[in-house]
């Protein structure tokens, strides 16, 4: 009795074992994914591809490179882009999220919106994929090697990362909303925007989720 109590015991203790290194691992997975769609969204709005070279359109891909004043929506290089005619853009074609192709329009409402089930599942249709916009690969979903999270675009499944477009104020310190002053790190944005973005990736086990949260501003060269 005592010796299959401690084989039974120890069979446990290894299950539990493999059960949280498992969990671990899937989590890892995750967050490496989301990783890598963070930097996917800054290529994206830098408007390179995943070496570095300049994005060019492709004709199969429609979506790739966001040609300026195409039929999709595209990051502002001018400040009048902006309000003139990004913000239109967005409001005649983004759903109920200010949302379109991965490109939103700042939220007025609750940031966390992925704590919602509601909102998160109103989000993933209008968010991006990795390589979507930059022709960024990881393979098909039937080859080694590579994130499996990223090379699923099964509903509900993989990663998504959204882009919000907020405009920059040199003077917003004195709102207290992005300070600016002598003692501060002084931006000098490109179009006076600044863009904030979201990676979620989701595990292949049900429940693991990873956000990452970022705020990146593309500089002009000072002379």
């Amino acid at each position: 009795m005592l010796s299959m109590l401690l084989a039974l015991w120890s069979f446990r203790a290894s299950l539990f074992g493999e059960l949280v290194v498992s969990n671990e691992a899937d989590y890892q997975r995750a967050f490496e994914a989301a990783q890598a769609l963070v930097q996917d969204a800054e290529f994206d709005v830098q408007g390179i591809n995943a070496d570095g070279s300049i994005c060019t359109p492709n004709g199969s891909k429609p979506d790739q490179c966001r040609p300026a004043g195409s039929a999709t929506v595209w990051f502002p290089v001018e400040a009048k882009e902006f309000g003139s005619e990004l913000v239109p853009a967005l409001m005649a074609k983004a759903d109920t999220q200010n949302c379109l192709k991965g490109i939103c329009l700042k939220r007025t409402g609750s940031q966390d919106f992925w704590n919602d089930s509601t909102t998160l599942a109103a989000m993933l249709p209008v968010g991006a994929r990795y390589g979507q916009f930059t022709g960024a690969t990881v393979g098909s979903q039937n080859s080694k090697g590579g994130n499996p999270i990223l090379k699923t675009t099964d509903d509900n499944q993989g990663g998504w990362y959204w882009i919000e477009v907020m405009q920059y104020d040199s003077q917003a310190g004195n709102s207290a909303l992005i300070t600016n002053g002598s003692t501060n790190i002084k931006l000098n944005p490109v179009a006076n925007v600044v863009f904030r973005i979201t990676a979620i990736a989701k595990g292949l086990k049900s429940g693991t989720q990873v956000v990452l949260q970022t705020t990146y501003v593309r500089q002009k060269l000072m002379d």
